[in-house]
This record gives C-alpha cells, structure tokens and sequence, in this order.
C-alpha cells in the first residue's frame, strides 16, 4: 500500500501543480472542452496513464466539463501516486 504524505508535504507538491486544488484528502480539477466529443475525447486519454500507473482517477463528465479526482482510496489519502498522476493528467491536451 502506498503511504499517505504529511499536510507540510501535500502543500508543498500541491503549489507546483497548476490547476489543481486540494479538497481535504482529494486533489481536483476541473477542465472546459468546446462540447462532449471533445470532453470525452480527453477522457479517453486518460485511460493509458492511469492503467500504466494503476492508478484510477474518479471522472466525473457534465457536457463540456470533465471533474477529475485523486486520492488513494485503499490508504484513506493523498499519496505520491495522486500527484505522479496529477503531473501527467497535467501535461494532456
């Protein structure tokens, strides 16, 4: 199981992430598509980052809007595994 990071650690790896923002033991963000094809388009690419790392984000898809949420369910948790995960969720188009 991995193991959950300190607050001093969370705050530290959460200012580097842009567009990202802590919600207790989650990490979250938000992204605007120009409609549902394009937010499912990106949807789908997140499916090969997260099954390399398994590691599965919670999604949530409302039109043109995808939510997306990380935390380690099984350590109860923020883990390296969120922001690794985070940093490479960052970096899709």
């Amino acid at each position: 199981m991995a193991q959950l990071l300190g607050d001093a650690e969370i705050e530290a790896q959460a200012s580097k992430l842009s567009g990202w923002t802590r919600q207790g033991s989650k990490l979250e963000t938000t992204r605007k598509f120009k409609d549902f094809v394009e937010a499912i388009a990106f949807v789908n690419k997140l499916v090969e980052p997260a099954e390399t790392a398994g590691h599965h984000p919670d999604i949530e898809v409302s039109y043109n809007k995808v939510k997306i949420t990380l935390t380690t369910h099984d350590a109860g948790g923020l883990t390296q595994k969120d922001f690794d995960l985070a940093t490479e969720i960052s970096q899709i188009n």
